[in-house]
């Protein structure tokens, strides 16, 4: 019975009880309205900043404007291939994801 932002949050908290080291997230965001999203996105941020947690978070987003502001280290997929890895400055400028992501002019 609680709204669907809520019930992400829960997700995650009950994932982290069990505190593990490795935290996979897939598509944490899907769904959320903007502040849904902003309110997850510092919750992400705290739990990768925090020192009690101590768990590395593997995230699965397609919104890169979060997934930029987000990451330490970005690998970019396309079709099962990986085409870009680096910090975000350095995906955020890979020819490769360029192409792939904002299509190439066709003369």
């Amino acid at each position: 019975m609680l709204p669907y932002g809520l019930q992400k949050r829960v997700e995650l908290g009950r994932a982290l009880a069990l505190e593990p080291e490795l935290l996979i997230l897939d598509e944490p965001l899907a769904g959320l309205n903007l502040e849904e999203v902003e309110d997850m996105a510092r919750f992400i941020i705290d739990i990768n900043e925090d020192e009690k947690w101590k768990v590395t978070c593997l995230l699965v987003e397609h919104d890169m404007g979060v997934v930029m502001d987000l990451s330490d280290r970005v690998v970019v997929m396309d079709y099962g291939k990986k085409i870009g890895d680096g910090t975000p400055e350095e995906v955020r400028n890979n020819q490769d994801v360029i192409d792939a992501y904002l299509g190439v002019a066709h003369d």
